[in-house]
């Protein structure tokens, strides 16, 4: 089953951001073990997120600008990394990155909206 461009970097760029999370934040739970040996994994990980990312990139560039990919990009990263952030890393999420979060979305908008 192929995936219509509009949707397939989407799909992509969700699954290169739970591989690029771990890679980045997924060792934070295993702080004993020796930084050189987290680097190496965290990049292995980071091949499979290439794998994915890129392609999503190539596929979106046909139907979206280079600036509203990677708007699409950070915005599921920031779902991505919340997600995890809470149920992998125990940590909460406060008002405080609501807020935040809601500017980034309000600057998302403002890129798919179209010129002013």
């Amino acid at each position: 089953m192929t995936l219509p461009p509009q949707i397939a970097p989407i799909v992509l760029l969700v699954g290169s951001n739970v591989f690029m999370t771990f890679a980045w934040y997924g060792h934070l739970k295993f702080g004993s073990k020796p930084l050189w040996i987290v680097v190496l994994i965290s990049w292995g990980i980071a091949f499979f997120e290439y794998c994915l990312a890129v392609p999503a990139n190539r596929i979106g560039h046909t139907v979206y600008s280079a600036a509203e990919l990677k708007t699409m990009q950070e915005v599921i990263t920031l779902v991505v990394f919340a997600v995890v952030s809470v149920t992998y890393l125990g940590e909460k999420l406060t008002m405080n990155h609501a807020v935040g979060f809601a500017l980034i979305a309000g600057g998302a908008w403002f890129i798919f909206r179209g010129p002013l």
